[in-house]
């Protein structure tokens, strides 16, 4: 048996989707792995945006500044005012007190995201993306 304070391999399939839990499974898949993984000091998560949808809310932190990397799939950003494109292979870095918000092309969006690791960072902000 490995020694998981040395090292730990999961499948990120096996980390629960939150998303149903919350009512959101018709928006994306949300797999939290901080936890499963026993991180202290990184937060890392996956999302899977469905086809053609937005997240219906944004977010920002209080103190934990991200990194989103695009695995596979296009669409946007909204990073305060701003709107980036974002495709595979981009890689997006987001101050703490931006907020953001994603949405998927045609293909979705699939992401990952590494983080600093702070507990009740974050900070919803309920529909701030409209059109």
């Amino acid at each position: 048996m490995p020694d998981e304070s040395k090292y730990l391999l999961l499948n990120i399939d096996e980390v629960t989707d939150m998303a149903p839990q919350f009512e959101l499974g018709e928006v994306h898949e949300a797999r939290f792995a901080t936890k499963p993984l026993g991180l202290t000091q990184t937060g890392f998560s996956h999302f899977l945006v469905k086809p053609n949808v937005r997240q219906p809310f944004g977010h920002h932190h209080k103190e934990g500044e991200e990194v989103h990397m695009v695995l596979d799939g296009t669409g946007r950003g909204k990073l305060e005012d701003d709107i980036v494109e974002l495709k595979k292979g981009d890689v997006l870095k987001v101050a703490p007190e931006v907020v953001r918000a994603f949405e998927a092309g045609p293909d979705g969006l699939e992401f990952i995201v590494f983080s600093q690791h702070f507990d009740d960072d974050m900070e919803m902000v309920p529909d701030w993306w409209t059109d």
